[in-house]
């Protein structure tokens, strides 16, 4: 099988790089939040916290951040739905420009990847229905639904679940 983004290199976030995280992830939300004003919108900006309280990696090539994930370990103030013996991973982000290039593809992966080296059984995380494109990359990957785990963080907003055995 062919490389899906030649050239992609996923790392480790540096200090450096905080920024255009938040920024991407920004980009990559904006069709579904309401608008700068959205409470979201700070928490999708804030990389930094995302970094110390969790695993913020980032896919980057010839040093531009294209993408973006959040690996929630176990005590990270990040995990929203997962068991003790389950990873999850939150605000996947690929900028607008990078799109349907690979990078949500090789993201989701490395995430699989490190879950599978800590010894997860299982992965699981959340999306909103609208977010179609995401959920046929979490499906190539082998994710299913998990109806019984959808959740609600707040009224209006109704995340489903995914779920992957490892």
């Amino acid at each position: 099988m062919s490389d899906p983004a030649p050239g992609l290199l996923v790392r480790r976030a540096r200090p450096e790089d905080l920024d255009a995280v938040g920024d991407v992830t920004v980009a990559a939300y904006a069709e579904f939040t309401t608008g700068p004003d959205d409470h979201y919108v700070a928490l999708l900006r804030d990389a930094a916290r995302r970094d110390r309280e969790a695993e913020l990696w980032v896919a980057e090539r010839a040093g531009e951040v294209l993408g973006t994930v959040t690996i929630a370990l176990p005590g990270s103030p990040w995990r929203e739905i997962s068991t003790d013996d389950e990873g999850e991973f939150r605000m996947l982000a690929v900028s607008p420009a990078a799109r349907r290039q690979g990078v949500g593809e090789t993201l989701t992966a490395h995430a699989l990847d490190r879950f599978r080296a800590l010894g997860f059984t299982g992965v699981v995380l959340s999306s909103l229905a609208e977010m179609t494109a995401a959920h046929r990359v979490y499906e190539r990957h082998g994710f299913r639904r998990a109806p019984e785990r959808d959740w609600s963080p707040m009224p209006g907003v109704h995340l489903i679940a995914f779920v992957k055995e490892l």
